[in-house]
C-alpha cells in the first residue's frame, strides 16, 4: 500500500545573508505548534551564505530560541509544480519565555513601525518590485522589454503569476526587463510588514517554479561586472490613523508632503550608514554607481531612476486622484539584503527626519558627476558607499543607526559581512559575480 503524502508546512525567517531558512511540520501539526513554535538557535544569525557559521561569533554553541509562525502570513499554492504544495509561514523568533529576540529581523520591523505610528500617528504602506533572471533555460535571444522576451518563457509568467496569487501575494504586473533573461515581478502595496513577507514568498514561489522548469531564477545584483543588474526596489507611502493617504500634496516640490519630505530627509541623511542593510553583499556595490538606473547618491529626485530615492509617478487620466497612487521608491536595495531589515532601517531612518523636523531635500534631476563638488555639497548629494567594506565602515561609524541595535546584533550583522568579503578576497569582479549568481 502507497502511504499518502501529508503537506508541510515550513515556518521561516529571513536571516542576514537573506537566506529564507526553517523548520517544516505536517500540516495537521501546524495549529498545535503555532503557540509555541519550532526550535531554532542563537548561532544561526551567524550563519553565512556559504553555508558555514562565522567564527567567532557572540553566540557560541549554547542556548535555544523559539521560531513562532504569524498565521496571518501564510502564503500556499499548488502552482509551482512541484507534488506537494509550497506552504510557508513567516515567523517571529523568541526567546523561551515568548519574549521577542533581539536578532529577530521581522521583529525589529514590526517595532520600527510601532514606533514611527506612536510617535507620528503614520502607518507605512509599501510594495517590493523585483528583478531576477533565469538560468539555464536557453532561450533564443529577444528584444529588451519586448513581448517576445516573455513569450519564449512561456508559460513561465502566466505560471508565476497564477501561483502568487493563489499563495495570496496580490501580484500586480510581469515584465521581461532591459537585461538578458532579465524578469521583474510586483505585488500590490499592503502594510509595510506584509509587503516584507510578500518580498520572501515571492522571490521563493520563484525560485521552485524555476527550478520545476529546469531552470534557475537569480536574484544576484550582478550576474556580471557590466551586466545589467537585479534590483528590489522599495515602495513606500503613508496613511494617517483614519487610512487616508497623506505622502501627497499638491502645493509642495514634486507633490511631496512636508512629513513625507521631513521622511526622506532622514532616510537621506543615513543614507551611506544604511546601505549596507540594503544592500548586503560584495557584488551589490558593482551595481551601485552612477549612470546605471540604480542609485549612487545621496538623492532625491523627481521620478529620475537614477536617484536614491524616487518620486514615482501618478496618472490623472479620467480625473483619477493621484493622493492614493503617491509614493517614494528607495533604489539602493537588493535580493542579498534581508527585507525587513532593509525597510526596518528606512523606516527608522525616515523618522529621525521626522522627530528632527529636517526640512525637505532639493528635488534634482541630473548626472552629479557633471557637478562640482560644491554644488553636490549645496545640493546634498553624497557619494554613497563604494564597497561592502566602506559600507560597513559608514554602519559603525553613524551613532544614531548602530543604535537603533543591540551591540551583539551590530557585532553579528559585520561579522557576516566580514566573512563574506574575506571569501572573496582573490577574486576578480568576475569571479565575485560568479560566486554571488550561484548563491542568489
Amino acid at each position: 500500500m502507497t502511504a499518502t503524502l501529508e503537506p508541510l508546512v515550513a515556518v521561516v525567517t529571513t536571516d542576514l545573508a537573506a537566506i529564507t531558512r526553517g523548520r517544516s511540520v505536517v500540516e495537521s501539526r501546524l495549529d498545535k505548534i503555532a503557540a509555541t513554535g519550532v526550535g531554532w538557535l542563537h548561532a544561526n544569525l551567524s550563519l553565512t551564505p556559504f553555508n558555514s557559521i562565522v567564527d567567532p561569533n557572540p553566540w557560541g554553541s549554547a542556548g535555544d530560541l523559539r521560531l513562532i509562525p504569524d498565521m496571518k502570513a501564510r502564503y500556499r499554492t499548488t502552482l509551482t509544480g512541484s507534488q506537494t504544495a509550497f506552504d510557508m509561514v513567516a515567523g517571529n523568533i523568541v526567546e523561551l519565555d515568548g519574549t521577542p529576540w533581539l536578532g529577530c529581523t521581522r521583529t525589529m520591523l514590526i517595532d520600527a513601525l510601532a514606533e514611527l505610528k506612536a510617535e507620528t500617528g503614520l502607518s507605512v504602506v509599501g510594495a517590493f518590485e523585483q528583478e531576477f533572471q533565469l538560468e539555464d533555460a536557453g532561450f533564443a535571444p529577444a528584444h529588451s522589454l519586448s513581448l517576445a522576451a516573455l513569450r519564449r518563457a512561456d508559460p513561465f509568467a502566466a505560471r508565476l503569476m497564477a501561483a502568487l496569487e493563489e499563495a495570496g501575494v496580490a501580484p500586480e504586473v510581469i515584465i521581461a526587463e532591459f537585461g538578458a533573461e532579465q524578469f521583474e515581478v510586483t505585488h500590490a502595496p499592503a502594510d509595510a510588514l506584509t509587503a516584507a513577507d510578500r518580498a520572501v514568498a515571492i522571490r521563493e514561489i520563484t525560485r521552485e517554479l524555476a527550478r520545476n522548469s529546469g531552470w534557475r531564477a537569480c536574484f544576484a545584483p550582478k550576474t556580471a561586472p557590466n551586466s545589467v543588474g537585479n534590483g528590489v526596489h522599495i515602495h513606500f507611502s503613508f496613511i494617517d490613523a483614519e487610512g487616508r493617504p497623506v505622502t501627497y500634496d499638491a502645493a509642495q516640490p514634486g507633490g511631496l508632503s512636508a512629513r513625507a519630505a521631513s521622511f526622506c530627509a532622514g532616510v537621506l541623511r543615513h543614507l551611506p550608514a544604511i546601505t549596507a542593510l540594503t544592500a548586503s553583499s560584495v557584488s551589490s556595490y558593482y551595481r551601485l554607481k552612477p549612470h546605471s538606473w540604480s542609485s549612487s547618491y545621496t538623492w532625491l529626485a523627481d521620478r529620475d531612476r537614477e536617484a536614491s530615492l524616487r518620486i514615482c509617478p501618478t496618472v490623472t487620466i479620467g480625473g483619477r486622484d493621484p493622493s492614493r497612487q503617491y509614493n517614494v521608491e528607495y533604489r539602493a536595495a537588493d535580493a542579498t539584503a534581508n527585507p525587513y531589515l532593509s525597510l526596518a532601517a528606512i523606516v527608522r531612518a525616515g523618522l529621525e527626519g521626522l522627530k528632527n523636523d529636517l526640512p525637505p531635500p532639493p528635488l534634482f534631476s541630473g548626472d552629479p558627476e557633471k557637478l562640482s563638488a560644491g554644488e553636490r555639497a549645496d545640493l546634498g548629494l553624497i557619494r554613497l558607499p563604494e564597497t561592502l567594506p566602506a559600507a560597513l565602515d559608514a554602519l559603525t561609524a553613524d551613532a544614531v543607526v548602530s543604535g537603533w541595535f543591540d551591540p551583539a546584533f551590530i557585532e553579528t550583522f559585520v561579522g557576516v559581512k566580514r566573512n563574506e568579503i574575506e571569501r572573496c578576497n582573490g577574486l576578480d569582479p568576475e569571479g565575485v559575480c560568479n560566486l554571488y549568481r550561484t548563491l542568489y
